[in-house]
């Protein structure tokens, strides 16, 4: 007679208790410590869940948590709980299962259960958490959309909080690049914060994944998300921040890196700008510094990771005035009043040749009539053709 396969056994035996850790994850107060302990003690969650009372208390909990679980047992039922889960499309990982995240396994206070819509993949290793504040200036959006999209050209998992401002652009900056994406939640990863976002989550769950440590239908609370924090930096190599007042949330997550023995990456800005602080503060204790997407990558030795697209060696206009126009543009905004006196065109032809350039996906406009250049170029703007020269007459 033939033995049993011993990691088909272990297998079986992690699908029929995984329903238990689903439902433990309901109980507040049970956390990394007590799952281990009742894992410990009982031998499987699906033996917690029935032990009686007392026997709860003599594993070491005290009266409140043995309540909290006795009232949930009486709320919930695990195969309901799993059945929720199904209809949702979404997994849950116990810290036992192979698709748990590798270096979320590294962390001290890991979550006993992830829930994950999407799907994580053993790339995802390679990732770098994208954080900032919720009003970034025009600096800021535009930092975030290039060095995030840069990660993701670069065949880096961009990981980030779903929040409003820079947590968002960078998310969408990695999808524009076709590059993956994780969003952590401060809830449910079927409610989504803000509602706005909606949309953006459902494209991340499509080619990437939502995560978090919270139980479906779990609402966003603020306590929630300082614990959430914690999980962005443990899913990832390092944590960038761009802009940051010196009391943002970010340096939860910050200081959540550096107790992972995390890298910290910071985007200076202006010594005037009250949302550089942060960044600039981190910088002078010893943040690396972040100029450019290779600052990240040779850090993290992440260099060999897919090549980015090479910066083409010139922009091309169809018309001198396109050409005046590009020239006098970077990636500083420009007011077009201040773009009109640069190439002393009328305001009027600068704001129609502006409008053809953002067709064309060459400027973009970043508020209040302020353009910038969409893409960066190693040479010099040039006519794609030379404007023809008037026949002349006898």
């Amino acid at each position: 007679m033939t033995s049993a396969d011993p990691s088909a056994t272990e297998i079986g035996a992690h699908e029929r208790d995984l329903p238990y850790w689903v439902a433990f994850s309901r109980v507040p107060s049970v956390g990394r410590v007590r799952t281990g302990l009742l894992e410990q003690r009982f031998g499987s969650l699906e033996a917690a869940w029935a032990a009686p009372e007392g026997e709860l208390r003599a594993a070491g909990l005290d009266n409140g948590v043995v309540h909290a679980i006795a009232q949930t047992r009486g709320e919930i039922h695990p195969a309901d709980e799993m059945a929720r889960l199904e209809a949702q499309g979404v997994t849950a990982l116990t810290w036992h299962a192979d698709g748990y995240p590798r270096l979320l396994r590294e962390v001290e206070d890991l979550p006993p259960v992830l829930y994950v819509r999407g799907e994580l993949t053993p790339a995802d290793v390679r990732s770098v958490t994208v954080i900032g504040t919720r009003n970034p200036t025009v600096y800021g959006r535009e930092a975030a959309q290039h060095l995030a999209g840069d990660l993701a050209k670069a065949g880096v998992t961009v990981v980030s909080g779903l929040a409003r401002g820079v947590d968002g652009i960078a998310h969408r900056a990695a999808l524009e690049q076709g590059g993956r994406t994780i969003a952590v939640l401060g809830s449910g990863v079927d409610v989504v914060y803000p509602p706005e976002h909606a949309r953006l989550a459902e494209q991340i769950a499509a080619s990437g994944a939502l995560a978090s440590e919270y139980a479906l239908g779990t609402r966003p609370d603020s306590r929630h998300f300082p614990r959430r924090n914690r999980l962005l930096s443990g899913l990832s190599l390092g944590t960038l921040v761009i802009e940051g007042g010196e009391q943002s949330g970010a340096l939860i997550t910050v200081r959540s890196a550096l107790e992972q023995n995390r890298e910290v990456f910071c985007v200076p800005g202006s010594i005037y700008s009250p949302m550089s602080r942060l960044t600039n503060g981190l910088i002078a204790q010893g943040a690396k510094l972040v100029a450019s997407v290779e600052d990240i990558l040779e850090e993290l030795n992440l260099s060999g990771a897919a090549a980015q697209a090479p910066l083409p060696q010139t922009l091309e206009a169809d018309t001198p005035a396109e050409a005046l126009i590009l020239g006098a543009l970077d990636m500083e905004p420009k007011h077009v009043d201040e773009v009109s006196r640069t190439t002393e065109l009328a305001v009027t032809e600068v704001m129609g040749t502006l409008a053809i350039l953002e067709i064309k996906g060459l400027v973009r406009q970043v508020g209040r009539m302020n353009y910038i250049r969409a893409r960066e170029a190693a040479g010099a703007v040039r006519l794609a053709s030379p404007p023809t020269q008037p026949m002349e007459t006898a």
